[in-house]
């Protein structure tokens, strides 16, 4: 490990970059400068990907955090070594957009490097104003439809939200505030009869698990805490599919570790997913990779429990390959992209769900977000049998809503060449016309308030 010095001066600086929390003392303060990230982004060593290098002091999560800014940015990792042997933690991503176009927007790269900087710091986008509400229970047609229009007609109104559906269970993490005053909702029996109505949606007929409904206080990243709220759910407790994620997980014996393979279909915040169920599951990566070939990723890990001891059973074992199928499908995008782009009203969101499940639609994934007075969001539909849906169904549907509002959208690629359309305005299904991906990080960073405007 190289030594690193810090003149006074060189101190001085950092300490004008870095905003100490009150409660450290000089000590302290020494330690955190010693132990920061170092973080470089290199566009010129390899051809086409951005190369991101951090190396930094080891603890339980940093691997996490450190996939989970880049992943923010709706980055693809291309390639990932990672190596955190010893007392030091040191990785290499290769990142692409989601065109698979290098990293060159200088306001991108200057947030990837204060965000790695800075991951011992552990944060998490501010919902400040907002009361978070937390729902499981049985997926079935219609179910997010009645969700809000329960919540509206308590005059709640939803300002952000993220649905996930998977093994016939759904959650989501939906923050709202009183449509009347406009402050986040904090009387104890107004929290009840929210609970209390959306408990006896969620639980179905036949349900042998209990539906949830709970106040949370939001500290923990919103998709972290999906993953963590499906896998409390169980929703892990199945036979694969034929279309499962392989995963094969077996113990180096001679050095005392446990190797999990894994091969799936690429996708965005694949790494994400993945090491996000280790974390939470309390082991820890010591070495891995990850490679990407055209829609096929191949991840390889070495891990311990927190211990420092590696898998010690066959029933263990089947259960971190079942958790791992189930993280990876969960955000797996069945269905038709459908991306809602108006002016923001109470009621919006019954509205619209309301008429997705009167024509036949079944929600399967959601995020929800407003700015300012505008609401973008976004819906993955199939039929009623989770099927694809019937274009003409989907027409039906846009016609009703409005043609100029309700678009159909591409899910976005992920090969790491562009095609020979790139540079010429596609059309969806419905005549739709498709978004922009070049913008998607910029949104991203305008989300985040780091940049005024993302067009």
């Amino acid at each position: 490990m190289t030594k690193r010095s810090l003149a006074p001066a060189a101190a001085d600086e950092e300490d004008t970059k870095i905003e100490w929390p009150a409660s450290l003392d000089e000590y302290e303060k020494l330690v955190m400068r010693m132990t920061t990230p170092r973080v470089k982004v290199d566009n010129a060593g390899c051809t086409t990907a951005t190369r991101i290098m951090v190396d930094s002091a080891r603890k339980h999560g940093i691997l996490l955090e450190a996939v989970q800014v880049l992943t923010d940015l709706n980055l693809s990792i291309e390639k990932a070594y990672i190596c955190s042997d010893g007392r030091w933690f040191m990785d290499v991503f290769h990142v692409t957009d989601l065109n698979g176009n290098k990293v060159t927007d200088q306001s991108v790269i200057n947030y990837i490097e204060q965000s790695l900087g800075t991951i011992h710091f552990t944060r998490t986008k501010s919902f400040d104003g907002l009361t978070a509400l937390e729902l499981t229970g049985t997926d079935r047609l219609g179910i997010l439809s009645e969700v809000f229009a329960v919540l509206a007609d308590l005059h709640c109104n939803v300002v952000e939200a993220k649905v996930w559906t998977h093994n016939g269970r759904i959650a989501s993490l939906i923050y709202v505030k009183d449509c009347d005053s406009g402050t986040p909702i904090e009387d104890s029996q107004k929290i009840d009869r929210i609970e209390g109505r959306l408990r006896n949606l969620l639980k179905g007929d036949n349900d042998i698990r209990s539906a949830k409904t709970s106040v949370s206080m939001a500290v923990t990243h919103t998709e972290r805490r999906l993953h963590q709220m499906m896998f409390a759910d169980r929703d892990y407790e199945r036979k694969p599919s034929v279309d499962s994620p392989i995963v094969v997980v077996q113990n180096c014996v001679e050095r005392g570790y446990s190797v999990v393979n894994i091969h799936a279909k690429d996708r965005t915040k694949l790494l994400f997913d993945v090491v996000c169920t280790f974390t939470d599951m309390q082991y820890f990566v010591f070495h891995a990779t990850a490679n990407t070939s055209g829609e096929q990723a191949y991840l390889e890990f070495f891990i311990r429990h927190t211990d420092g001891t590696p898998i010690s059973s066959e029933a263990e074992k089947q259960r971190v390959i079942l958790c791992l199928q189930a993280a990876i499908e969960r955000r797996a995008s069945e269905g038709v992209r459908l991306e809602l782009c108006t002016g923001d009203r109470n009621g919006l969101l019954a509205d619209v769900t309301r008429t997705f499940r009167e024509n036949g639609l079944n929600v399967t994934r959601a995020e929800i977000s407003t700015t300012t007075d505008t609401a973008l969001n976004v819906f993955y539909v199939t039929d009623a049998s989770g099927n694809p849906a019937d274009p003409k169904l989907i027409e039906s549907v846009r016609q009703k809503i409005g043609t100029s509002e309700l678009k159909v959208k591409e899910l976005p690629l992920l090969y790491h060449q562009k095609t020979e359309r790139d540079d010429e305005p596609a059309v969806g299904s419905g005549g739709a016309m498709l978004l922009s991906l070049g913008s998607l990080v910029r949104r991203n960073l305008y989300n985040l308030g780091l940049i005024k405007s993302y067009s």
